[in-house]
């Protein structure tokens, strides 16, 4: 390492030559550690990096690159003296070597809070927002990755999301999310990710609000939908999943927002993505159920089409995906039967039954837990439900987790109340049998 140092600081004609070996050295990690701490390293690299011989810097960036990756925040801190000249590079030069630039930062900031709490005073979110009208799908991607880093650092809430949100960056990145389908997506990747991170800072939602995040998503997703019969392209799923993310956090933390986008076709939409992506990308039907989760959470415009558009076995074939896709579809159906009796007679005559006998019968305490509850609200909004459940057997299934302590209570009240014959009395046990599930 001292060798190829030597080669490089002494300026002989085969310096890019002990450059490009240099690079190749600085791959390893206990080089990476060596280097730096060599006198006159950096600094000898920062030299070549601002020199005006382009082939030098460029192979000087590459070599910076390569620190950039070390997991040793000692590394990424002995590169600190090169961050104002990454910075300066940003605008101008070629096409790679930004993108050499934009990643060697991001790389950076993720290793090391002293290199972000330098970059920002150093002024690199209004750097970024400079960059982000570039027609270059590579710089756009490698911006995405640097905001991406820097929005999931600890003190990215108080100290990081405030500075973007002041700058241009949130409206043009929610405009190359939304152009995603039509260009590249890698880029709409990355931004879709830093929206995710800037929604889940819980400062940001009335901005993104005020900027048509939920229409824009919501008609993004919708495309999405009707692209994947088709080709769909390499990858879409990783733009589907931080988009249905985004949807979900915003209207999780805003109330009033289910009114906004009051059309059945995103109902459509969720279960057309979940059909395609179900068997090779699984992850996706936990996001699509947590979507459909806040949306009919205290919207009943969602559960009336759910009903109406015939969406309940589907949404039931997914019950033994997996443990969280069995909650929070049966959590689905609460979010549902909640609405009032006339739902709950809309549940009964699906019939939904039949199709929640299996779930009593899952080994999960917390999916069996999640069907007592559905079939509490069943039965206290739909007396005929209860009656209908015993002749099914339900009863049977019922007394098998007599003997789980978590939910002892609440099966022996729901055998209390199937125990009931129909009329007033079916009530009156029902409301006596609440306190066990309060």
């Amino acid at each position: 390492v001292l060798q190829l140092l030597r080669g490089v600081q002494r300026g002989s004609e085969d310096r890019k030559s002990s450059l490009g070996r240099l690079r190749w050295a600085l791959q390893n990690k206990e080089t990476q550690q060596k280097f730096v701490r060599l006198d006159g390293s950096i600094r000898t690299l920062i030299g070549l990096f601002t020199s005006s011989l382009a082939d030098m810097q460029m192979e000087a960036a590459r070599c910076l690159h390569e620190l950039s990756h070390s997991s040793d925040p000692a590394v990424a801190e002995a590169c600190l003296p090169v961050t104002s000249y990454l910075l300066t590079y940003l605008s101008g030069h070629s096409v790679e070597f930004t993108e050499l630039c934009l990643y060697t930062l991001g790389n950076l900031v993720v290793e090391s809070e002293a290199v972000r709490k330098q970059l920002l005073p150093q002024g690199i979110i209004p750097v970024l927002a400079s960059c982000i009208q570039s027609p270059h799908e590579a710089v756009l991607e490698g911006l995405g990755y640097v905001l991406s880093q820097l929005l999931q650092a600890k003190e990215a809430p108080t100290e990081i999301v405030p500075l973007v949100l002041d700058s241009v960056l949130p409206q043009h990145m929610l405009r190359l999310v939304c152009s995603g389908l039509k260009a590249g997506t890698g880029a709409a990747v990355e931004f879709a990710w830093c929206l995710h991170y800037i929604v889940c800072s819980h400062t940001a939602n009335a901005v993104l609000l005020s900027l048509g995040a939920l229409p824009a998503l919501t008609s993004l997703l919708l495309d999405m939908a009707s692209e994947i019969p088709q080709d769909a392209p390499e990858g879409l799923e990783l733009l589907v999943c931080p988009v249905l993310r985004c949807l979900s956090n915003l209207l999780a933390e805003e109330t009033g927002c289910e009114g906004q986008i009051q059309d059945e076709r995103l109902l459509i939409a969720l279960f057309l993505i979940l059909q395609s992506f179900f068997q090779q990308h699984p992850f996706i039907v936990q996001e699509c159920l947590w979507l459909l989760n806040n949306l009919t959470a205290d919207e009943p415009f969602f559960c009336s089409a759910l009903l109406s558009l015939d969406l309940l076995p589907a949404l039931l074939q997914l019950l033994p995906c997996s443990q969280m896709a069995g909650v929070l579809v049966l959590t689905v159906l609460c979010n549902v039967a909640e609405k009032g009796p006339a739902y709950c007679q809309q549940l009964h005559h699906q019939p939904a039954l039949p199709l929640l006998l299996p779930a009593l019968a899952l080994p999960d305490p917390e999916v069996v837990g999640q069907c007592l509850e559905l079939l509490h609200l069943l039965f206290l909004h739909c007396p005929e439900a209860a009656a209908d459940f015993v002749r099914q057997g339900g009863h049977r299934a019922l007394e098998q987790h007599q003997s789980t302590p978590e939910l002892q209570e609440r099966v022996r009240a729901l055998l209390d109340m199937v125990g009931q014959p129909l009329g007033a009395s079916t009530f009156s046990s029902c409301h006596a049998a609440l306190s066990a599930f309060s």
